[in-house]
């Protein structure tokens, strides 16, 4: 019914919809309205995900209007932020029945996931800003949305700070570009002719002023005490923080990937995000509390986003973000009913031959060299070829080598084969989609990519040692400094919250 239309009436219905959602939750506000009115918002904020999923399969409506941007990125990003807001918030809708604050939440929940898709349509270095801005300012209302709760309102002035000096540092960027280049607007900003009036001082300054920008809100070191705290959000909400809020460094990188190109501010990058997956996958390890273990991993998987970045290879860091995305939000959904996933404890040791078990690290080598050799003066072909040949290895020890008996092996290897064919025609499917600018050159030394390859592979075989000798003085130490890292601090804790005080009296109003 659309095909009809222009591209600025596609995105004035579009904008109209997505205005629609918001008043939707602001009449849900009104304490006559019935609460059985929330159905009725669940469908109206399912319009603008259509809309925009409509836009994304249709090159049509690509193109400026104005201030906006519209290209299959954003369109894809605004997309995946407000389908991933429909599901969350529908999963609310019983999730949350009965909190006091629950007509509240989705307001600020659309509120949220709106200004998140409007920043990534925007064309207007200024409309970005701002529509992050307000994000950033929902985001920070929905973990402080139990204002009774000391903890709660502990982790939003946290968030506050931090996310101060992340659109600080942004906004400072952006005025620094104008500045140099006298354009607003983000392809005019970017071009070779604007940037040429850049010193390389002025862009090292830029970018390292991006790079801030972007760690704070993917929680990387030392920037990740945020998102430990925020364990005390309504799981939603740590849900809808995958929606391209922690993630989005890897589409605001993606944006100014020819500022960023070819730039001491990706070693930076670097170097940061690899000490960040090294702690993220500690803090995973020894964390009992499930939501904790989620966010360590969500620290670690965005430490490997921004080192996509960090080496040009911006498709892939947005397949990661959708992908991670989605699966990361499913397992924050999924943590209520953890306690009833209680199988029958077995003491059945797996047991596999020498041979099985040693063939998976052999193929694990042949192929990570074989697909280095595809491209041995790319720096992301490198660390690529180091991840698959790590992942076949391990792969291959859990689903073939100790599979029960040799229908179990049979099965395990058709279903690493499946599943690697059908990654690899995804990845390749968003990669020739994706107009993204891919600089895979050898940007940065060898030499560089050999020390985080190390500092990487000598984190993981710390703590696989580590784990292992439960009985050493080693152990404990790392055990304990990991725990320490990912435990909320003693102001952050709350022994018997006020507000279940002036519940347990009969004072909820």
């Amino acid at each position: 019914m659309f095909v009809s239309l222009s591209m600025s009436s596609f995105f004035i219905i579009y904008f109209s919809v997505l205005a629609i959602s918001c008043l939707s939750g602001l009449v849900f506000l009104l304490s006559r309205v019935p609460l059985n009115f929330v159905r009725i918002h669940i469908g109206i904020i399912s319009l603008p995900p259509l809309v925009s999923l409509f836009a994304l399969i249709n090159n049509k409506f690509n193109g400026v209007i104005g201030p906006w941007y519209l290209d299959s990125i954003s369109w894809l990003m605004a997309f995946f932020v407000l389908f991933l807001g429909l599901i969350i918030q529908r999963f609310s809708v019983r999730y949350l029945m009965g909190d006091q604050s629950y007509r509240k939440y989705f307001i600020l929940f659309t509120f949220t996931t709106g200004s998140a898709s409007l920043a990534w349509l925007s064309g207007d270095l200024r409309l970005m800003t701002i529509c992050w801005g307000l994000t950033l300012i929902g985001l920070i209302l929905l973990i402080r949305l139990n204002r009774g709760w000391k903890v709660a309102c502990q982790a939003a002035t946290l968030s506050v700070r931090l996310f101060a000096i992340s659109w600080v540092a942004i906004v400072l960027a952006i005025i620094w570009l104008f500045y140099a280049t006298g354009q607003w607007q983000l392809s005019s900003a970017l071009t070779n002719e604007s940037l040429a009036h850049l010193e390389y001082w002025e862009k090292i300054g830029i970018n390292l002023l991006l790079v801030l920008g972007v760690m704070i809100p993917a929680a990387q070191w030392p920037f990740g005490r945020w998102l430990l705290e925020s364990v005390v959000a309504p799981t939603p909400v740590s849900a809808i923080m995958h929606a391209g809020l922690v993630n989005a460094g890897g589409i605001i990188l993606t944006r100014f990937s020819p500022l960023f190109h070819d730039n001491p501010a990706q070693i930076v990058l670097l170097f940061l995000s690899s000490i960040s997956v090294v702690i993220g996958t500690g803090i995973s390890l020894v964390q009992v509390d499930y939501k904790r273990q989620l966010v360590g991993s969500t620290i670690a998987q965005m430490g490997f986003m921004l080192i996509q970045c960090a080496l040009g290879a911006y498709s892939a860091a947005i397949f990661h973000l959708i992908f991670h995305g989605l699966f990361k939000a499913t397992l924050f959904l999924q943590a209520g009913s953890l306690g009833t996933r209680i199988e029958k404890s077995s003491h059945v040791i797996k047991t596999s031959s020498y041979l099985w078990t040693m063939l998976g690290p052999i193929l694990g080598i042949i192929v990570g060299v074989s697909f280095w050799l595809k491209g041995m003066e790319n720096g992301y072909q490198f660390i690529s070829a180091l991840i698959i040949g790590w992942t076949l290895s391990v792969s291959w020890k859990q689903l073939v080598a100790f599979g029960e008996g040799s229908i179990g092996r049979i099965a395990g290897l058709l279903f690493l084969v499946g599943f690697t064919i059908i990654y690899f025609i995804i990845h390749n499917y968003f990669y020739h989609w994706l107009p993204t600018p891919t600089y895979q050159s050898n940007q940065i030394p060898m030499w560089i990519l050999i020390i985080v390859v190390c500092l990487l592979l000598f984190g993981s075989t710390v703590m696989r040692m580590g784990m292992r000798k439960h009985s050493s003085v080693f152990f404990s130490i790392l055990y304990l400094w990991f725990v320490r890292l990912g435990e909320a601090k003693p102001k952050a804790v709350e022994s018997h919250p006020n507000y279940l005080k002036f519940l347990s009296h009969g004072g909820n109003k």
